[in-house]
């Protein structure tokens, strides 16, 4: 029996398809973005993304004739092994359909491979992750426009009628053509009809009918108001101010730096950028690496490039004093920092690093996140690195400041929305 569904597909049955997929298939898929997120740089994270997983399991349910049971009648053609009589043995495998083929040792999968567009990317990006609403009151920029009054025009709207110079218009224009006053018809009326009650000189009211009549003529030549005198007010767009921030990322990249806390400082990066994408038209990144040095750097080199060196964690301050300086303006920008670090740092910089950080870059700062990365497998001791013990400091002064530990990837979203939740926004 073969059962065929002929109905009409209803108006966007592929967007349901779709959606019925994207929920059916959500671990898989959620694995997949999280795993094609470490390769993209952190601007792309608003893009969509070709994600592909494994097909077992996401085929659709099909009717086919079952191979264990009914009636068939079957005509084989000749062969050196079956003679007519002879009863022929089922075929084995129950009654599954085909399976995937092709590999040389009988094994395979295939994978299925689709493109997530960007709302649907980042859905599955930030799934159970709650950001918070940390938005300047003095913000700049020039991206959204409204309206400005500019003068008059002699077209456009009713509702943009300017009734006050349209009449100024037409009064001028009355007093240049010497339109005739309703007083002075009124009373020129009023005279001719005293004059015919007392039975004056015909040739006197026929002249002054003749100036009535002119009058009247003139009135009505001459209009009160004409289209010439419509003024309408005129609008221009101009800019207005909207949300901006910029997000500087410091990074120790010493040796001791593994690829493993890159990758673990890259993602947590992401993140940051993504909220603020989210709370603003405009986001710049600026990206500071350091060693005994500080240099602002692009991101390919900010995540990739091999670096050695000490390391002295105030250059990426007073790196980060400069650009602030020449590029950012804080009563302009919204100005957000986030530093990751394996928390080692020379032992005489700690103090000069606490003041800088405290009397410079906090005071310029919207938020600060400081992430110490640790090894896959590290289990982070009592013992406290020399950085956290001084950012312990300054966290317990400076409310908008904060400071955690991240050793795996499974720790970055936890991490995350505990400091960039709700509550502490509310600080």
């Amino acid at each position: 029996m073969n059962i065929i569904d002929r109905r009409l597909n209803p108006k966007g049955k592929s967007l349901g398809n779709r959606q019925r997929f994207l929920r059916r298939a959500r671990a898989q898929i959620v694995d997949a973005v999280r795993q094609a997120s470490g390769g993209r740089k952190i601007t792309d994270v608003l893009s969509g993304e070709n994600v592909t997983i494994p097909g077992d399991g996401l085929r659709e349910p099909s009717f086919h004739k079952s191979r264990d049971g009914g009636l068939r009648e079957h005509v084989l053609p000749g062969n050196k092994e079956y003679v007519e009589g002879d009863t022929i043995p089922r075929p084995g495998g129950g009654g599954g359909g085909g399976g995937s083929e092709g590999s040389p040792d009988g094994e395979g999968e295939d994978s299925f491979r689709f493109v997530l567009n960007a709302e649907e990317f980042l859905d599955l990006f930030l799934e159970d992750l709650e950001l918070p609403d940390l938005v300047k009151q003095k913000v700049k920029a020039s991206e959204a426009y409204s309206l400005q009054r500019a003068g008059y025009s002699v077209t456009g709207s009713p509702s943009n009628l300017n009734l006050v110079r349209t009449m100024r218009n037409s009064l001028s224009r009355r007093i240049a053509l010497r339109r005739p006053k309703p007083d002075d018809i009124a009373q020129l009326e009023e005279e001719i009809r005293i004059l015919d009650e007392v039975g004056a000189d015909p040739a006197n009211i026929a002249m002054l009918r003749e100036q009535l009549e002119t009058l009247q003529r003139r009135s009505r030549l001459i209009p009160y108001i004409d289209p010439v005198d419509v003024r309408y007010n005129r609008f221009n767009h101009v800019p207005k101010p909207v949300a901006q921030a910029v997000m500087f990322c410091l990074m120790d990249v010493s040796g001791s730096m593994t690829e493993h806390m890159k990758d673990l400082a890259k993602r947590f990066f992401m993140l940051l950028y993504l909220f603020l994408q989210r709370r603003y038209r405009q986001v710049e990144v600026v990206f500071i690496r350091h060693t005994h040095k500080a240099d602002e750097v692009d991101e390919e080199t900010f995540f990739y490039s091999p670096e050695t060196g000490g390391t002295v964690v105030s250059t990426a301050f007073e790196e980060m004093r400069k650009v602030v300086a020449d590029r950012y303006n804080p009563d302009d920008w919204n100005i957000y920092a986030a530093q990751a670090s394996d928390g080692d740092n020379t032992s005489y910089d700690n103090a000069r690093s606490a003041a800088m950080l405290e009397q410079i870059i906090l005071p310029v700062c919207q938020y600060y996140a400081y992430i110490e990365v640790g090894h896959e497998d590290q289990k982070w001791p009592d013992r406290e690195t020399e950085l956290w013990r001084t950012y312990k400091q300054v966290a317990a002064q400076c409310e908008h400041f904060a400071m955690r530990r991240v050793s795996s990837r499974s720790e970055i979203f936890p991490v995350f929305r505990d400091l960039f939740n709700r509550e502490r926004a509310r600080m």
